[in-house]
């Protein structure tokens, strides 16, 4: 058996392979795990979670020569837009609308008050419409700024100041309102 040059054998997989596939290991090293989060906080499930993040990388793949240096934005917007074709070809939103657990928004700290808190965000947020809640969540889950978040929702960085400054007036309405009902 022909032995390699010690060049190759000192070489990883990856870089043998060529700077597209190191590139892309290190990108999914990166940020799989951040878009299986992304995808649990919407679908609530680890598997369906999964597998929305394997898609988002096979298309991370194909457009690789469109992927902007800050990648994950990116990554966001491409999650985003696979949820919600997916959500049209079902039509069946309410199925697949975002969970909100108790593990995302912080742990009951055995105070009243910090329940009804939890309580009242969730109702609140379930009132926003599905463009809204998505702009809260990804600043605030995903702790997105407004540059990323125009990345994220492929709009100018102006279009995703205005969108976040107006879901989050309705989200503070929404509480607002949520607060006559008890």
């Amino acid at each position: 058996m022909p032995r390699k040059p010690a060049s190759e054998l000192d070489d990883p997989p990856a870089q043998r392979m060529g700077p597209d596939h190191a590139w892309f290991t290190g990108l999914y090293q990166a940020h799989h795990a951040a878009v299986v989060r992304y995808g649990r906080r919407r679908l609530g499930d680890l598997d369906a979670a999964a597998e929305l993040a394997q898609e988002v990388f096979v298309v991370a793949w194909r457009r690789r020569r469109e992927m902007p240096d800050r990648s994950l934005p990116w990554l966001y917007g491409v999650a985003r837009r696979l949820l919600a074709n997916e959500w049209r070809a079902r039509r069946a939103i309410p199925e697949l609308r975002p969970r909100i657990a108790a593990d995302d928004l912080g742990q009951p700290d055995g105070e009243a008050d910090a329940v009804v808190a939890r309580v009242d965000l969730r109702a609140a947020l379930a009132r926003l419409s599905d463009a809204d809640r998505e702009v809260v969540l990804l600043a605030a889950w995903e702790g997105l700024g407004v540059a990323e978040l125009a990345t994220a929702l492929d709009c100018s960085r102006t279009a995703a100041k205005v969108r976040l400054h107006r879901a989050r007036r309705r989200l503070r309405s929404a509480l607002a309102d949520g607060r006559h009902v008890h």
